[in-house]
């Protein structure tokens, strides 16, 4: 039976709630601090003298720290724990994006975008990997494409926040702004729980400890917590429960879960039966994020820009019309409504569709003159263009064991965004040489190899987490 995101959160537990939401204002506010640059990108070619391939190369370089950011974050999130890294993520890049607001150099704003995005990188897997483990199976999907959803009212605040500020106090105040979203560690810190699947995993019980001081591996043909040793296979299941189901008593099952899991390393997503959906992830993400960084981020100084440098001349407060609508009306119900198609006609076949749907509109996007004609159609690129990457963190989640899980989402989606750090600067460079509106042909493309990619994935509804 269909459920609406109001009854999903009414039937959540307390906890359940409040680290949906701790996740979604994390996403959002990394939206926030990330699209200002995007935002404000015309009056900083104008101020610092940037053409478009430089203005692209640091789009380029914060895309590139993210996937840094992904990985570095992730590690830390299976080792101390997804709460504790979520902030870290959260606090870092509001700092680098209140420093932007200091730059007086093109040198100086690539050092603050750089650190910003290993920030923005951390925050997706550790929020994405604390709502998975949090939330149950039947509810997961959905849960975590409310999550994805909030990047778009992200999006749309700073828009929202960059139209007039910038208009009355320049493209300083703008930034600075961006340290607001720090605040919110305070609350996350006080009322947001850890995983408790997460926890399970990292805890040793001391009562094994007391039976065997040594931190030696289990035998492998041990049973009811004889001590010895086990060869480490990275690739053994990692719940406590099986272990017990196989012999192992009580505290000798956690323990050994425990022991397989901390000693899991990056190696397991690239063996059987892993390795296959990895790369195929891998590479979903990256022509996606291609085409999304590639349009999104030259979609405001497109708009804004004179028609004789390649825009369409809507100016600053125009084009902030526009990219509000886009974000609310575009945006926000395509991430929202993944969950519930994918749950409807399963997650591949949603991969499928959105990913298909969006490489046949940017084409008549970028035809498009008319302000109408780009409401609809630049709505519509939004919502499928955009909602494909609520996916990503499901099909991840339910690929990927408990011990490697957040580092396999920082590696597939982050990376991802390492891999399509060209983008910005890649459109920007065709943009300068050809029109942006032929630049734009580029990112349909990378949406049809998206697309293509969705065959080599598996079908993961109704799967349990491992």
């Amino acid at each position: 039976m269909a459920i609406s995101p109001l009854q999903l959160i009414r039937q959540a537990t307390p906890g359940q709630r409040r680290t949906l939401l701790a996740a979604s204002l994390g996403w959002a506010l990394d939206a926030f601090d990330a699209m200002l640059y995007s935002l404000v990108l015309a009056m900083l070619m104008r101020d610092l003298g940037m053409s478009k391939t430089t203005a692209g190369s640091l789009g380029t370089l914060t895309l590139l720290a993210s996937g840094i950011g992904g990985v570095i974050f992730g590690f830390l999130a299976d080792r101390i724990g997804r709460k504790q890294a979520l902030m870290a993520s959260i606090v870092t890049y509001s700092v680098c994006s209140f420093a932007s607001g200091l730059a007086t150099s093109i040198a100086m704003l690539a050092v603050a975008r750089f650190v910003l995005g290993l920030g923005m990188g951390g925050e997706w897997n550790t929020g994405a990997t604390l709502v998975a483990e949090s939330w149950p199976t039947e509810f997961r999907a959905k849960a975590i494409s409310i999550v994805q959803s909030s990047w778009a009212l992200g999006f749309a605040a700073a828009a929202l926040v960059a139209g007039p500020v910038a208009r009355y106090y320049g493209w300083r105040a703008v930034f600075f702004v961006g340290i607001l979203p720090a605040i919110v560690t305070l609350w996350i810190q006080r009322r947001v729980p850890e995983s408790e699947m997460w926890q399970e995993h990292a805890t040793v019980p001391d009562e094994q400890w007391d039976v065997e001081r040594k931190p030696p591996l289990l035998a492998k043909n041990a049973r009811n917590g004889a001590p010895g040793r086990i060869e480490h296979d990275t690739g053994c299941p990692t719940s406590p429960r099986l272990w017990e189901k196989w012999g192992f008593s009580g505290a000798a099952g956690r323990y050994a879960a425990h022991q397989v899991s901390s000693r899991a390393s990056m190696r397991t997503i690239f063996r059987a039966p892993y390795v296959k959906h990895t790369c195929a992830l891998l590479l979903f993400n990256f022509f996606g994020m291609f085409a999304w960084w590639g349009l999104f981020t030259w979609l405001p100084p497109y708009l804004s820009l004179p028609v004789e440098q390649g825009g369409r001349g809507f100016g600053v407060m125009g084009m902030t019309t526009l990219m509000v609508v886009l974000d609310l009306c575009g945006m926000f119900p395509g991430y929202a409504s993944f969950g519930w198609v994918a749950d409807h006609i399963g997650r591949r076949k949603a991969f499928l569709l959105y990913s298909l749907a969006a490489a046949l509109l940017i084409p008549l996007y970028a035809a498009a003159r008319s302000q109408g004609v780009l409401l609809v159609l630049g709505t519509l690129v939004a919502f499928f263009g955009t909602g494909i990457f609520s996916g990503s963190g499901i099909m991840g989640s339910e690929i990927f064991p408990t011990a490697v899980r957040a580092r396999a989402l920082g590696f597939t989606y982050n990376g991802a965004r390492t891999m399509s750090s060209l983008a910005p600067l890649v459109i920007g460079r065709v943009g300068q040489a050809k029109g942006l509106s032929w630049a734009f042909y580029l990112c349909a493309a990378g949406y049809l190899l998206a697309a293509l990619m969705t065959t080599q994935l598996p079908e993961t509804k109704g799967k349990r987490l491992e």
